[in-house]
């Protein structure tokens, strides 16, 4: 299956567009991506998954043997599959920098496209972005709680299968941390990959010290020992007799690792058994079901903890697993449009996102329309791709990385915390231009519905 095929939509996308063309409505359209408000606990999001919306954009298209299929349901219409037959991303995107810092409302992505092109991409356009956004905002909270140990991306297995996976590890990286245990991703993405052994390891040899020697031997360049299968003191304190023979060996025992029981406590015991035995230099680094919250409260307790494993809690967002994020019609035909659905209303028109900082922090943003000439500060929405290709290369990962963590360098200390304060955060303004947009919108909307 290609994820980069048309058929990686919903069949309502499909509906419409054939009813968009047999109506002939295909002017101009632009829809934007924006989330609705914050997920409980999060005080900001990281936008995430540009470069692979721009390589779905640009791959778009359907092959004959899904064309076939899509003739043969006897659901649409020769109009409709002659459309797909040579459709290609002919559109323009403009959007927020990989890595930059958002809050509710502002949109995030802009799609200016015929009608029924820029409605047919919504469904993996939200699938890429919404995902990877959930996880690097994820990812940079837990970086912010571990501040500069080292963080490993350990949620493969538990991902909600290999796309997810491999975009996860991706975004996570983007967000700070340092590593992942997904080898594809370091293949697609050059981003370090970091592995130890698993407790099945240890049990395959009749004795502990005989698996870490065996371990030590295969990789020596990277000893790391996993040290909580039996009994965690007694296996640190195995280490510290092994040390000094594989030391004349020419091999350094990098790290321990613990998965298990109560991590603060073993890593104290830990910690006092290598420094008595002369191994200050042994990292302790930890893994099992930890989360932003986990990692700073183990870290105000003083567990001398050197690096963290973290899986599941990151991979699924599992305390916030979705953002209520839309992708809607803001414009078309040159007249803009607003939805007013209770609850739900959006704000009309093509827009732009401004930022403004007192003393390198981000003090307030102010969301208006696009052709606002009065509002000032850093334009956060560029030009990315114009008529279907791109304007230029966008920045690579080590750059975004890069970026993100300024971004969260300029976060008011307050919103740093894993719980949602209201103290410190910056203001986001709806300008007087955009609500006199909605206004007169709103004006429109009443005169045609009476009529």
């Amino acid at each position: 299956m290609r994820n980069d095929s048309l058929l990686v939509t919903d069949l309502y996308q499909l509906t419409m567009v054939q009813s968009y063309l047999d109506h002939g409505l295909t002017h101009s359209a632009s829809f934007e991506l924006f989330v609705r408000k914050l997920p409980e606990h999060r005080n900001f999001l990281v936008f995430s998954g540009l470069e692979s919306l721009l390589k779905y954009l640009e791959q778009l298209r359907l092959d004959a043997t899904e064309l076939d299929w899509l003739r043969k349901t006897g659901r649409f219409s020769d109009t409709l599959l002659d459309y797909l037959e040579t459709l290609r991303f002919d559109g323009h995107v403009d959007a927020m920098r990989e890595g930059t810092v958002f809050f509710p409302d502002e949109p995030v992505v802009r799609i200016t496209a015929s009608l029924p092109l820029a409605q047919l991409i919504e469904t993996r356009l939200i699938n890429l972005l919404h995902f990877q956004t959930l996880i690097a905002s994820k990812a940079a909270r837990v970086r912010l709680a571990a501040g500069d140990r080292q963080l490993v991306d350990f949620g493969l297995r538990r991902s909600h299968g290999a796309e997810a996976g491999l975009l996860a590890a991706r975004a996570s990286y983007l967000a700070g941390f340092d590593a992942t245990s997904n080898v594809q991703a370091g293949f697609a993405y050059g981003i370090p990959i970091v592995g130890t052994m698993a407790h099945s390891y240890i049990l395959a040899h009749e004795r502990e010290s005989e698996a870490f020697v065996h371990y030590a031997h295969s990789h020596p360049a990277g000893v790391v020992l996993l040290i909580d299968t039996y009994d965690t003191e007694a296996a640190a304190s195995k280490v510290v007799e092994l040390a000094p023979r594989l030391a004349s060996e020419g091999i350094r025992i990098q790290a321990v690792r613990l998965d298990s029981g109560d991590l603060g406590a073993h890593a104290r015991k830990v910690r006092g058994i290598l420094d008595r035995g002369g191994l200050h230099q042994v990292r302790i680094f930890a893994s099992g079901n930890l989360d932003e919250c986990r990692i700073k409260s183990l870290l105000d307790e003083g567990a001398p903890i050197d690096g963290f494993g973290v899986g599941t809690r990151m991979n699924t967002s599992s305390d916030a697993p979705y953002l209520d994020c839309a992708y809607k019609l803001q414009e078309y035909d040159g007249r803009a449009r607003r939805k007013l659905s209770e609850h739900k209303a959006t704000w009309p028109g093509r827009k732009q996102v401004y930022r403004h900082y007192r003393d390198g922090m981000i003090e307030r943003d102010i969301i208006t329309t696009l052709d606002d000439t009065r509002s000032t500060g850093e334009p956060l929405l560029q030009p990315v791709m114009r008529d279907g290709r791109r304007l230029h290369a966008l920045p690579d990962l080590d750059a975004a990385r890069a970026y993100a963590r300024q971004q969260l360098q300029a976060l008011p200390v307050a919103l740093r915390q894993p719980d949602m304060v209201e103290e410190g955060r910056p203001v986001v303004e709806v300008s007087q231009a955009l609500q006199n947009l909605a206004k007169a919108v709103d004006r429109e909307i009443r005169l045609r519905m009476a009529s």
